[in-house]
């Protein structure tokens, strides 16, 4: 499992250099074998392999004729990219990914159980901003699940 936020700065290439403390695991994990794509949010997603491989068994299973389906598809699979973290743990983002997120410079990488969200750090502060500001009192509209649990 993936968890924390690390604060970087991608280099003049476009590389990421992943945090050493998930190294030693996504190496173990996947060779360093990552699926990179995007979300509606304007961040990047990034997976193992071995996960996003189980995500995108479950999306080639979804009705295909609905159009919400197709749209969701085209989004994350159309714009999955494989990329391989190199000897020294950075990992180069494709260009039309880092435009689509807006990545330039400074990063926000939040590891998120088996994923992680890569993140513009201006855009990431605003939207946690945003989070903690929202009206989340007395149960705030949340899923049955999320009720239930218990912090």
């Amino acid at each position: 499992m993936f968890r924390g936020v690390s604060n970087l700065t991608l280099d003049a290439k476009g590389r990421l250099a992943v945090p050493a403390r998930y190294r030693e695991r996504l190496t173990a994990a996947c060779a360093g074998q990552l699926v990179v794509t995007i979300d509606r949010g304007y961040y990047l997603l990034i997976y193992p392999v071995p996960t996003w491989e189980e995500i995108e068994t479950k999306l080639v299973h979804l009705p295909s004729l609905h159009p919400q389906v197709r749209e969701l598809q085209r989004l994350l699979v159309g714009h999955a990219t494989e990329v391989a973290m190199d000897s020294h743990g950075r990992v180069l983002l494709p260009p039309e990914l880092r435009e689509f997120a807006r990545l330039e410079r400074d990063v926000v990488l939040l590891g998120l159980m088996n994923k992680f969200e890569l993140w513009d750090k201006a855009t990431w502060d605003a939207r946690r901003e945003e989070s903690l500001a929202g009206d989340h009192g007395a149960g705030g509209g949340l899923p049955e699940e999320l009720a239930r649990l218990s912090l």
